[in-house]
């Protein structure tokens, strides 16, 4: 089962995607607590996310693209803060 994410991290992830995407609807999940002691796990429980992402920026884009969009608008948090993000990016009505 996956967290619901609250926290520093979380805010800001949630922060970052609705100001580049302007998304319809936005889940934030915490999945750290499942790399415990792994690789990638810097010890403060903010390594690990999944994000859930509803908006209409994506119409028309592959699977990819709108990978690279999220992606964009986290660049700095996963060159260091984030280890691994599974990214779930969905136009509204798909």
């Amino acid at each position: 089962m996956t967290d619901p994410a609250s926290g520093p991290l979380a805010d800001i992830i949630a922060a970052r995607l609705t100001a580049a995407l302007a998304p319809t609807q936005l889940e934030v999940i915490n999945d750290s607590h499942h790399h415990s002691g792994h690789l990638g796990d810097d010890g403060t429980g903010e390594s690990h996310w999944t994000v859930v992402v509803e908006s209409g920026a994506f119409e028309g884009l592959s699977r990819v693209q709108r990978q690279r969009l999220v992606n964009n608008a986290l660049a700095d948090l996963l060159a260091g803060r984030i280890h691994a993000l599974a990214i779930r990016a969905r136009a509204p009505g798909e």
